[in-house]
């Protein structure tokens, strides 16, 4: 009888352990997160539009669906979750402008990287929201920018998504205005 115990024990004790190494660090999510989007960015293929709006196409990941289409804005949903799409015409795949205005709070990201290549530019920023175990996830290609805020578990995955959906609608063919 007291072998199963100390069996039962050992196994219990397994389990806790795996359980607990399963679980990322803030410092481990950010990490991958950053990963995932230079991954994406660096990609030799921008993903295919699959959604043809009335200003843009461009590739929306399977689980979300446009909300709302406005003037320089989308607004796609996942369940209670938000991505708010900005895209400026006027700024082609090599702008920094988006990222600028992100790298004015720098002292607060968590992370702030930026990618290049000689066709575009892009970044992702991490800073800590106000909700307990969320993020505020931004990224950005050019003129295009997303954002929406992310718990610790989801991040690598939004990252990957958000630079999937900022590479398809960069403005590949149109000349900078702002470099």
């Amino acid at each position: 009888m007291r072998r199963i115990y100390v069996v039962m024990i050992v196994l219990f004790g397994i389990l806790v352990l795996t359980g607990c190494s399963m679980i990322q660090s803030e410092e481990e999510a950010i990490q991958h997160a950053g990963e995932a989007a230079e991954k994406q960015f660096h990609a030799d293929d921008a993903a295919e539009a699959n959604q043809e709006l009335d200003i843009l196409s461009m590739y929306v990941p399977a689980g979300l669906e446009v909300d709302k289409e406005e003037a320089s804005n989308i607004i796609l949903k996942d369940g209670s979750q938000t991505y708010i799409v900005f895209y400026n015409e006027l700024e082609g795949p090599k702008s920094k402008l988006s990222y600028k205005a992100a790298a004015a709070k720098e002292d607060e990201a968590l992370l702030l990287e930026t990618f290049e290549d000689k066709d575009k530019f892009g970044y992702i920023r991490i800073m800590p929201a106000d909700e307990e175990d969320k993020y505020e996830l931004q990224l950005g290609v050019g003129g295009v920018k997303i954002t929406t805020y992310t718990p610790k578990s989801s991040m690598e995955d939004d990252a990957e998504a958000m630079m999937k959906m900022s590479r398809s609608i960069a403005f590949e063919n149109r000349e900078s205005a702002s470099e």
